[in-house]
């Protein structure tokens, strides 16, 4: 084996985008032979000219190449040409790849957040986040699944809903401009997301974004906004 490269047959599992898969199917990096669930790593597919194509739906017909969802080892697979040898033919890398994951997963993240919104299975405002955790319901939804809190947050108000959330996972990669955005207000510091389809997919696609992100972003770098509970989201 040559530099750590892992060849594509010794994927676990079948993976030639036709087969039905196995409950929590795992998958073999390509650079770093770690054999792992396929929910904490990103499948890439080779075009008909080459290109080597994200394929964050896993949908995609055609070979996977699985990756780690981490910027390092995307960075390094790129530059120990990892594509290439896993396909076995000459593909093509865009340069800023890790850059554009990340940009992809964020946005989807953001979508999720959305749609739960638009289902009824999520509530925003450090009140109504505070209640539906007392409650242990997320309005007619469910029990609550996952908090989210602004990366530009008070610290305070994160740490009182953190208690109440005993050990629910906290999603805090996002400003409180952009969880506004996919809420439908202007800014969000706190929201909780219920039990169910949405809340399982955001929790995925915010895992392997955390190993991509740079920073804490709401699409762009910006530095903390000092925000309070008290002055952005109580009320909405």
């Amino acid at each position: 084996m040559d530099g750590g490269m892992v060849p594509v047959e010794l994927e676990v599992g079948a993976d030639d985008g036709t087969a039905a898969e196995p409950r929590d199917p795992l998958r073999r990096c390509i650079l770093t032979g770690a054999v792992q669930p396929k929910d904490g790593m990103i499948r890439f597919v080779v075009a008909p000219d080459g290109a080597v194509v994200p394929d964050l739906e896993g949908a995609l017909p055609g070979r996977g190449l699985w990756l780690t969802a981490d910027r390092s080892v995307v960075q390094k697979a790129m530059a120990r040409k990892a594509f290439a040898r896993a396909a076995r033919r000459p593909v093509r890398v865009e340069t800023d790849l890790a850059d554009q994951l990340a940009m992809l997963l964020a946005r989807r993240c953001l979508n999720l957040i959305g749609l739960a919104r638009r289902a009824g299975q999520a509530v925003a405002g450090f009140e109504k986040v505070r209640e539906a955790l007392r409650a242990g319901r997320v309005g007619r939804s469910g029990s609550p699944a996952l908090l989210l809190a602004a990366a530009d947050g008070a610290a305070d108000g994160r740490s009182k809903l953190r208690a109440l959330a005993g050990g629910l996972p906290v999603l805090e990669d996002f400003e409180a401009a952009a969880l506004g955005a996919a809420l439908g207000r202007d800014m969000v510091v706190h929201a909780v997301l219920a039990r169910g389809g949405l809340a399982d997919h955001l929790r995925i696609d915010a895992g392997r974004y955390a190993g991509l992100r740079i920073m804490p972003v709401g699409l762009s770098p910006v530095g903390p906004t000092g925000l309070t509970t008290d002055q952005s989201d109580t009320n909405d």
